[in-house]
């Protein structure tokens, strides 16, 4: 039996779940992804194994069907977000594929949290200040009693409601399908965009679908509160960054912090690179050993169970 794993996080700590792979009498292949194969690597790649644990791949139906005329039986989405994935040409192919929802949370929250800190004192700033030999003293913003617009209000968003409420913080979050939390009665909910004036953070953590594309875009940036500082922990393309650029320009947006982008790698003329008042990321919020066990050792077992049932 052979096992493609694509995932980065996963990949860089390989070598913990080799025995888990070896229970079960897998060989893995471990190619070199810095974030993504592409098409046409994965085209060669998957058809020569029996499961595949899918990163942020281009999961296409293109893909799938090389796989399915190959050895392809079953794949586990690494992770929450679903977007790079065809689950429609999987269910076509008969190829059975799950996602491991709900595993970073706290990861991910504490990283929009950091932001939040990072932006409202300008910790960024005194930090370049100080490698360059300056000593800067930024008047920042303090976080009781500041707005924040929380955009999605699954796992994530609730899981970062409860650190920013803890900074007394005011909490207006926008999610179509969230269910009612008790413990967090204390957020408001509210149909985007509206009263996105009143917030002086605007915090990203939705996942990528037709209706989130852009959903923060010029228009939005207009109506927002002039300085409003922008967190993205979600995925990039729900921020228009054409529009984001435009608007650090202007001076509507004062500063804002990105762990994804439209196109990731984040290309080298990317306008958001000329900004100082911006803190970038890697796509890499959920990263940490404990997520990236956790994660890995549920997604080996669902991919095992797919592939034992095919077998049975």
């Amino acid at each position: 039996m052979k096992i493609l794993v694509t995932c980065p996080p996963m990949l860089r700590m390989i070598d913990s779940f080799r025995p888990l792979f070896a229970q079960h009498g897998a060989e893995i292949t471990t190619p070199d992804v810095v974030q993504t194969l592409s098409v046409d690597e994965l085209k060669q790649l998957v058809p020569l194994h029996d499961g595949w644990i899918i990163g942020d791949d281009p999961a296409t139906r293109e893909v799938f069907t090389a796989g399915q005329a190959g050895r392809l039986r079953a794949a586990v989405k690494w992770g929450i977000g679903v977007d790079n994935v065809d689950f429609a040409a999987c269910k076509d192919l008969g190829i059975p594929i799950v996602n491991t929802p709900n595993m970073f949370g706290g990861e991910v929250a504490d990283i929009a949290v950091g932001y939040v800190v990072a932006l409202a004192r300008q910790t960024f700033e005194i930090d370049r200040g100080v490698r360059a030999g300056q000593w800067p003293k930024p008047r920042g913003i303090s976080l009781a009693g500041k707005t924040v617009a929380l955009v999605g209000f699954g796992d994530i968003g609730k899981n970062t409601a409860r650190r920013l409420l803890a900074a007394d913080m005011k909490i207006i979050a926008y999610d179509p399908y969230a269910t009612p939390t008790p413990a967090l009665a204390a957020v408001e909910m509210a149909t985007w965009p509206n009263r996105v004036e009143e917030a002086d953070f605007i915090v990203v953590n939705c996942a990528l679908t037709p209706s989130s594309h852009h959903m923060l875009n010029a228009d939005v940036l207009a109506r927002a509160k002039p300085g409003v500082r922008v967190v993205n922990v979600g995925r990039g393309p729900v921020v228009d960054e054409a529009a984001l650029a435009a608007a650090l320009q202007s001076g509507q947006v004062f500063s804002a912090a990105l762990d994804v982008f439209e196109e990731e790698p984040m290309p080298a003329d990317s306008p958001l690179r000329q900004h100082a008042r911006c803190v970038f990321g890697s796509h890499n919020a959920s990263n940490t050993a404990d997520a990236v066990v956790r994660t890995s050792h549920i997604a080996i077992g669902r991919l095992m169970d797919f592939l034992a049932a095919k077998a049975a």
